[in-house]
C-alpha cells in the first residue's frame, strides 16, 4: 500500500488508469492522495466542438471520487491514454 501511496503522490495532476482487486478500472486525473485513498477526477465527454476523427471530444474533468489504496491491484500512469 505504501508503494501505491508514493506512486500516486508523485504523480498528482497526471492521468492514471487504476485497476482494483474487484476488477474495476478507474481512469482519471489524480487530484489528491491521503494515506488510505487516492482521489481521481474522470474525464467528461463534450457534446460539441472539434474532436479527432469524430464529432465531440473530451473536455474537462468530472467531480473527484476516491479509490481505496488497499483495493488497488495495479496502476498505470501517463498521458498516453488520451492524447
Amino acid at each position: 500500500m505504501d508503494r501505491y501511496y508514493r506512486m500516486c503522490h508523485q504523480n498528482i495532476g497526471k492521468v492514471a488508469r487504476i485497476r482494483d482487486k474487484r476488477g474495476h478500472v478507474h481512469v482519471g486525473k489524480i487530484v489528491r492522495v491521503s494515506p488510505n485513498t487516492v482521489y481521481i477526477t474522470p474525464p467528461r465527454r463534450g457534446t460539441g466542438g472539434f474532436g479527432y476523427g469524430f464529432y465531440g471530444g473530451w473536455w474537462g474533468w468530472g467531480p473527484a471520487y476516491g479509490v481505496g489504496l488497499g483495493l488497488i491491484a495495479g496502476i498505470a500512469i501517463g498521458s498516453l491514454f488520451w492524447w
